[in-house]
């Protein structure tokens, strides 16, 4: 049965479905049976992340309304992926979102929610079938600010099992003073760290192109480190 974990933040823009494709990636490289579900209703971007913006026909909204099966909505590839609907539908109600999620869990060892920004219904949707989730800031006090609220918000919903992602990091700014340090991010948000990504334009890059960033580019080093970290093994937490 699959770990299901809901990629969480208080407000747009920290990176949620960069991570969610770029951790899905790497744990797929790791041999891990991957689903990314994107749950951004209107606003959905994961089928641009992976370049399959052409083959995306039918989404999860149209199996809870039973306008399709699975083989029609699934997107498959080295990481499969389910679209997110257009519109919301009175249809789509935490118990039928929960019911469909884990319907899936045989099928894979990692589903990976992709939640919209703020902690309203599409971010209840999206938790409502997660055993765990990451929360992504960026090390702002307007970000930090706002994943604290969304960490309270997921404890409320019965999410315990909640990890900290620092996206975009740089260290200069952080000297300077204009950025919060680590030690900052987590004491304001009281969620234990998962692991640090650097800023890397090549991430920029990719939502315009459907390409991946380099092997050996500063986030998809940070990706792969991370998602060892969730199979359970012992890495560090910053690329060396």
């Amino acid at each position: 049965m699959a770990e299901i974990i809901v990629i969480a933040s208080g407000k747009g823009g920290s990176g949620k479905s960069s991570f969610t494709a770029g951790v899905g990636r790497a744990l797929a490289n790791l041999g891990k049976k991957v689903l990314a579900i994107d749950c951004d209703i209107g606003l959905r971007s994961l089928d641009l992340l992976f370049g399959v913006t052409e083959n995306v026909v039918f989404d999860w909204g149209d199996l809870i309304c039973e306008r399709c099966d699975l083989e029609q909505a699934l997107i498959k590839a080295e990481i499969d992926l389910l679209a997110a609907p257009r519109n919301y539908s009175d249809d789509f109600t935490p118990e039928k979102t929960a019911t469909l999620f884990n319907s899936l869990s045989k099928y894979y060892d990692y589903i990976l929610l992709d939640s919209p920004a703020g902690i309203d219904r599409g971010f209840q949707l999206a938790a409502s079938g997660a055993s765990s989730a990451v929360i992504i800031t960026t090390p702002d006090n307007i970000c930090v600010r706002s994943c604290s609220r969304a960490f309270d918000e997921l404890r409320r919903l019965g999410i315990e099992d909640t990890r900290l992602v620092i996206n975009m990091f740089e260290v200069k700014p952080v000297c300077k003073k204009k950025l919060l340090n680590i030690d900052q991010c987590i004491d304001e948000t009281g969620i234990q760290l998962l692991g640090i990504i650097p800023r890397d334009i090549a991430v920029g890059y990719s939502s315009v192109t459907g390409e991946t960033p380099g092997e050996f580019s500063p986030s998809t080093l940070a990706y792969k480190r991370i998602a060892k970290r969730i199979t359970g093994q012992r890495v560090p937490l910053v690329c060396e």
